[in-house]
């Protein structure tokens, strides 16, 4: 079906109707999950945003901050990248040498994005632009033109729950990631399967939460389609403060949390030992993987065989020494960058 499949689904023309026509900005949101930040932000981050022209600040409704480390001259390509805020945030962390490509289905978010494309290159000092952006369908890469294997990270902030069909912009993303490439995607999840009242609810579906996958279903559809098991990054409880919407919802509890997911080897199980050695800006003393797994430079941990590989195929390699258990640490079975 690809992208002509998906432009009559009702799905996709309400998320457009209520992001492109109702909100006119971020306080016209109902509750808190396409907001609600995670953690702190780390200074560089803080300051790469204030660079950012407030039109495309305004129009922008993520949940969290979605910034993996070890980015310079990484290929990064934004799910739903709305008004260009994430895109034009993560422009100045790749690098000249890097880029940064926004996809949306939203015209009206693709032309606050595209106006300021000039702006920002000249406010950030680049020659030539270093981000672009597609109009197309998460669930459609190769349609909108970008190809497989070309993306070194793919992020999203809050876009997968809006989706329809969520195993299918896994099945993408895992396609267009190059080999030891990274999913990392901010979402909101529930406690369990949600019912199809809550699904068809038009202002719970734009609101993040009609769409939410339940936790241990992203486990299974990751699988599936070939990613590393995911990795819980953060999360932070979503509260609704609409009466009307919390009677709908019932017991039903959701949480915004941001995964991990790489496209690594499968299979194996041996732990490593493993030095960190301080290269990745930002966090440089100590570099939280997920939430078991923080590393601080120059000590030994001992990580599994999940983790291990995720290090060791990922574009991490070069930030660690890898000994084999009891073995003496150097840097063996490190794969150099492409």
């Amino acid at each position: 079906t690809g992208a002509k499949g998906f432009v009559d689904s009702t799905i996709h023309v309400d998320v457009k109707d209520y992001y492109g026509k109702v909100l006119k900005d971020s306080s016209d949101l109902r509750s808190n999950a396409c907001v609600a930040p995670a953690q702190p932000m780390p200074a560089f981050i803080r300051q790469a945003l204030k660079k950012v022209h407030p039109e495309v600040s305004a129009r922008y409704y993520g949940c969290g901050l979605v910034v993996p480390e070890c980015l310079e001259g990484c290929r990064i390509l934004d799910l739903g990248s709305g008004s260009g805020r994430d895109c034009y945030m993560l422009s100045q962390l790749v690098g000249e040498k890097g880029h940064v490509t926004g996809i949306d289905m939203t015209e009206d978010q693709l032309e606050v994005a595209r106006t300021y494309v000039d702006y920002h290159m000249k406010e950030f000092g680049y020659k030539k632009p270093n981000v672009s952006f597609v109009w197309g369908y998460i669930e459609a890469l190769t349609e909108a033109g970008l190809e497989k294997s070309s993306f070194d990270i793919i992020i999203s902030n809050c876009v997968v729950n809006l989706s329809p069909d969520k195993k299918r912009v896994l099945a993408e993303a895992y396609s267009a990631l190059k080999d030891g490439g990274e999913l990392y995607f901010s979402d909101v999840y529930s406690n369990g399967r949600l019912t199809e009242e809550i699904k068809n609810h038009k202002v719970l579906w734009g609101e993040c939460l009609g769409g939410a996958l339940w936790w241990k279903d992203l486990l299974r559809l990751a699988e599936e389609v070939g990613f590393s098991p995911p990795r819980l990054v953060t999360a932070s409880v979503i509260t609704v403060d609409n009466k009307e919407l919390q009677d709908i919802l019932g017991d039903f509890k959701f949480v915004s949390a941001t995964y991990r997911l790489f496209k690594v080897p499968k299979g194996n199980t041996k732990p490593r030992q493993v030095i960190y050695n301080g290269s990745i800006t930002g966090v440089e003393d100590s570099f939280q993987f997920d939430c078991q797994y923080t590393f601080k430079v120059d000590e030994v941990v001992e990580v599994d065989g999940e983790v291990a590989t995720i290090l060791s195929h990922s574009r991490f390699t070069e930030d660690f020494f890898f000994q084999p258990q009891g073995g003496p640490c150097g840097p063996c079975g490190v794969k150099p960058k492409v």
